[in-house]
């Protein structure tokens, strides 16, 4: 890891220790559709281990945690890990295991995991670093594991559909006055010169899993800004 990807990873987390308090009162209803569709293409069983990078306070784990073996929940952020265990304690899981670590640190024994979810935690990477973990999640897996991603996608308007997605995004933001308008100059400058913010277009997700190595691929909108990229990985008996 470089010296300028060691420092953008020091700010990731302490943004994240920052915002462990307000984070599970921020997701909007878009946000709970997209959680609902990771879960869904995740299709767990009782016997998979499974594995969550950028668990946050466990909006995903904690829904999939009794319906697997053992549930891993991974964040960069020590306090989230810690109110993510605490959930857990509190709903009564003993199948609930938490680490703090960069996605791009995390060691994991190779054919190890039955299934890996995310959601909205991808978009804070660079390209690199996208690939670099999809890589790694490969590895990780099984024969007959599952990667599901849920995330923004969208690429910097260069299609027809990123530009739709842009301008539902201003006109949402620019209906709320004038903080809507500093929003939209913030937003504007991260996108552009992808400070914080770093989405891909669905197309671009397709051929980083293909590039892996997965297979069995699907790319599903679930909202005009974001949607879920699902994959296997060849061999074993995989799931449906």
């Amino acid at each position: 890891m470089s010296i300028f990807e060691d420092f953008t990873v020091r700010i990731q987390h302490f943004v994240w220790q920052r915002r462990v308090e307000s984070w599970e009162h921020e997701a909007s209803p878009n946000l709970g559709r997209v959680i609902d569709a990771v879960v869904d293409q995740a299709s767990p069983t009782l016997e998979m281990r499974a594995l969550d990078l950028g668990c946050g306070s466990g909006q995903v784990s904690l829904v999939l945690a009794p319906q697997v073996a053992e549930m891993i929940g991974v964040d960069i952020s020590e306090g989230m890990v810690t109110r993510f265990l605490a959930r857990a304690t509190e709903e009564g899981y003993t199948n609930v295991e938490g680490r703090v670590s960069p996605l791009e640190r995390l060691e994991v024994d190779p054919g190890s995991i039955d299934l890996i979810v995310s959601n909205y935690v991808f978009h804070h990477l660079n390209d690199d670093g996208k690939a670099r973990v999809v890589n790694l999640c490969y590895s990780w897996l099984k024969p007959g594991g599952r990667l599901v991603i849920g995330d923004m996608m969208f690429g910097r308007g260069g299609t027809a559909e990123d530009r739709q997605v842009i301008l539902g995004k201003v006109r949402l933001l620019a209906a709320k006055g004038v903080g809507g308008y500093w929003r939209i100059a913030k937003n504007a400058f991260r996108y552009l010169f992808r400070v914080q913010e770093k989405p891909i277009a669905k197309e671009r997700w397709m051929q980083l899993f293909l590039d892996a190595g997965f297979h069995n691929i699907e790319v599903l909108t679930v909202v005009a800004e974001a949607g879920v990229v699902v994959g296997d990985k060849p061999g074993g008996q995989e799931p449906h």
